[in-house]
């Protein structure tokens, strides 16, 4: 009996040992996030859940309230964000964005190359019968994105831009007006999107992925932004 005792006891205190150290840090209370976006916010490895690590700190914040508020709409997210304040919201955007990871390798593009190169000329140059802006008019010279609301375009799967475009072309996804981004999905045409998707999917990232930290000068067109809450310092 004794020797069961100890046996108990022996192994209750190596299973103590064994446990990790509860950690409270925003790393160890993000991990629903990282569930699906994958490990510290690297891209969920289905192409569906983009990477947040890196992300402009006010793009993230934008995100998170317009999925808790109905603007994107996607019942999880909904339900993971809808019992958070504003300031909490904030320290998740803040967290995710100063996380300065490597990204992995673009997949090989099978799109002919006609279509890659109208994809390039519509995010380097625009379209102006269209009244298509270039992608790099808001979302800087390298398309990585500008602080502090600005995302990145490049390292993003093909699938996961055609859907957010298409999201945009049919209301599911919404922003603060002026919606820049619903008016553009909407101009453009369905080659038109799928040629400038492919492109951007198909690009590796430059040496310093990073965010841009402003524009050399501002964009011909108007997007809107959530405020931050009172109280919060600008991201």
């Amino acid at each position: 009996m004794k020797f069961l005792i100890c046996l108990v006891l022996a192994a209750a205190a190596i299973s103590a040992r064994a446990a990790p150290a509860f950690e409270d840090s925003m790393a160890q209370r993000t991990l629903a996030c990282t569930g699906c976006h994958g490990r510290q916010g690297r891209a969920g490895p289905d192409g569906y859940y983009p990477r947040i690590a890196g992300k402009p700190a006010g793009y993230l914040y934008n995100q998170l309230l317009n999925f808790r508020d109905g603007r994107r709409r996607y019942g999880l997210m909904a339900r993971l964000l809808d019992p958070l304040s504003d300031a909490y919201l904030l320290e998740i955007a803040r967290h995710f964005a100063s996380l300065d990871l490597p990204y992995p390798a673009p997949q090989p593009s099978g799109v002919p190359a006609l279509v890659l190169q109208r994809g390039q000329a519509l995010a380097l140059q625009g379209d102006s019968p269209t009244r298509i802006p270039a992608c790099v008019q808001c979302h800087g010279a390298s398309l990585t994105g500008v602080t502090p609301n600005t995302p990145g375009l490049l390292g993003l799967p093909r699938d996961y831009l055609n859907a957010q475009l298409g999201a945009w072309r049919t209301g599911q996804r919404r922003s603060h007006a002026p919606d820049c981004m619903a008016q553009i999905a909407r101009q453009l045409d369905p080659q038109d999107l799928a040629a400038v998707t492919s492109w951007l999917a198909a690009q590796p990232l430059p040496a310093d992925p990073r965010p841009a930290r402003s524009l050399p000068q501002p964009p011909q067109i108007a997007c809107g932004s959530a405020t931050l809450s009172a109280g919060s310092a600008q991201p």
